[in-house]
């Protein structure tokens, strides 16, 4: 007669633990900081010069607002960790090598360094530093 071994572990596959419902909300966070950043961002950036604008001689902004674009650096950055921390708890606490790749962090994570990296370098070059 075989017995069955219990294990000091938890089963896994009767129910989701702690971690998948903590990756599952860093990428809910993550996305929504990600659509906050876009609101602030359209704030934040130079007006576009639009040749209707210089017909009517309206004044156009050309500059960064630098005190919300600390906020929109910082909003990015931590989106980016989000889903960067999504991925890790997913790679270790996946049962199979084929379970879902979570190809959307993937793409949110790659987006917001070039955001990050696009915001750098504009600032820089108002500041005269580049």
């Amino acid at each position: 007669m075989k017995l069955a071994r219990q294990s000091p572990k938890e089963e896994r596959r009767k129910s989701v633990d702690f971690w998948i419902y903590l990756a599952r909300t860093l990428t809910i966070v993550s996305w929504l900081a990600f659509l906050v950043a876009l609101n602030i961002s359209y704030f934040v950036a130079p007006e576009t010069d639009f040749g209707v604008l210089r017909y009517h001689q309206i004044e156009v902004r050309k500059f960064w607002l630098t005190p919300l674009t600390g906020y929109l650096y910082i909003i990015i950055w931590s989106s980016a960790a989000g889903s960067y921390t999504a991925i890790l708890i997913d790679k270790y606490r996946s049962r199979r090598g084929y379970d879902n790749p979570y190809y959307n962090l993937y793409f949110l994570l790659i987006v917001n360094l070039i955001w990050l990296s696009v915001i750098l370098q504009h600032v820089l070059k108002t500041a005269g530093i580049i």
